[in-house]
């Protein structure tokens, strides 16, 4: 095998941290803590002053992001899942409800078309297995 850097099991570094020499974090930590009030206040100052970015640093962090609302939809309701579907894209392109949510729409309906096609094929697998007869032990 050939001669590498690392030994397999052997530590790099037998003797490991120095105590009481702080990590390069703790000490990072610190100076922020020790310097938090005037970067903050530097930040106010310059989004006072028109700094988008200094504002949007401090939107994001005291008011929370707005989350989208469900708004009520009223589609007709149709016999079959193709019907309803073209319900949903004629109410879609004539603005009675948001794109998204005739995305959404059309989705659980293609979801529900395989749920519906599973079961069907379920269906059909057990009248075929009871036609021929098939014993419980094969199935």
């Amino acid at each position: 095998m050939k001669d590498t850097k690392f030994q397999l099991g052997q530590s790099g570094n037998p003797a490991g941290r120095k105590k009481g020499k702080p990590l390069k974090i703790t000490e990072l930590r610190k100076a922020i803590e020790l310097n938090a009030n005037d970067v903050l206040q530097s930040v106010i100052n310059a989004a006072i002053d028109g700094d988008m970015g200094a504002c949007k640093m401090l939107l994001d962090r005291i008011t929370p992001t707005l989350k989208p609302q469900a708004l009520a939809i009223t589609v007709p309701v149709k016999d079959t899942l193709p019907e309803q579907g073209g319900e949903i894209i004629k109410a879609t392109v004539t603005g009675l409800i948001p794109p998204d949510v005739g995305s959404q729409l059309i989705a659980a309906l293609s979801n529900q078309g395989k749920l519906v096609e599973l079961q069907e094929l379920s269906e059909r697998l057990a009248r075929l297995e009871k036609k021929l007869e098939i014993p419980n032990a094969l199935k």
